[in-house]
């Protein structure tokens, strides 16, 4: 494998340098982690029961994370901007992905609300990454800390999701000539 394939190159308003997918990958597991956790807090306490709202924050939970762990291989930029994000934009992606669910978002299991936020943002907003690589980072993500048939859920959801918020990407894949030099088959 040479450096270009384990190398990219990310760039975001706030950041521009290059990392490693590995580093990227954890970036997205201590998001998912994090998300996990604020689903089941403050998230939950804004909706439920707003007397034991605080304290856990997506900030700080961040602050706690960066405190208690190791993160020197960890693309802290990335981690920083999915903490930062996803909590801000959770409602519009709920709304949005929450059409190709067969029931409410909030009777998923909290993992796989969080595995479809991470997918349903990055799609959306994270355009430099591929959507065939979204779908694969949110199934690598749920065989890591998910049930066993949920894959299944989000991979459909999100594929679903894909075509709405990545028309062009996926009309550009089809209408790219093959390497043989044959025409397309568009029907």
């Amino acid at each position: 494998m040479t450096a270009q394939n384990t190398e990219s190159i990310i760039k975001n308003d706030d950041y521009s340098y290059k990392t490693s997918y590995t580093a990227v990958r954890k970036a997205r597991r201590f998001a998912l982690q994090g998300l996990y956790e604020w689903l089941m807090t403050d998230h939950r306490f804004a909706n439920e029961h707003r007397d034991f709202l605080g304290g856990n924050e997506p900030h700080a939970i961040v602050a706690r994370t960066r405190a208690d762990n190791a993160m020197h291989t960890v693309h802290l930029g990335y981690y920083h901007e999915l903490m930062r994000e996803i909590p801000e934009k959770a409602g519009e992606l709920t709304i949005e992905i929450s059409r190709y669910l067969d029931r409410s978002f909030d009777r998923l299991d909290p993992i796989e609300r969080a595995v479809l936020l991470i997918g349903a943002y990055e799609l959306k907003y994270s355009l430099h990454i591929p959507y065939k690589v979204v779908l694969d980072e949110a199934m690598q993500l749920n065989t890591y800390f998910g049930a066993t048939d949920a894959h299944k859920l989000i991979n459909a959801v999100l594929d679903r999701y894909a075509k709405l918020v990545r028309q062009t990407e996926k009309n550009e894949k089809i209408t790219e000539p093959s390497k043989t030099g044959d025409v397309p088959n568009l029907g």
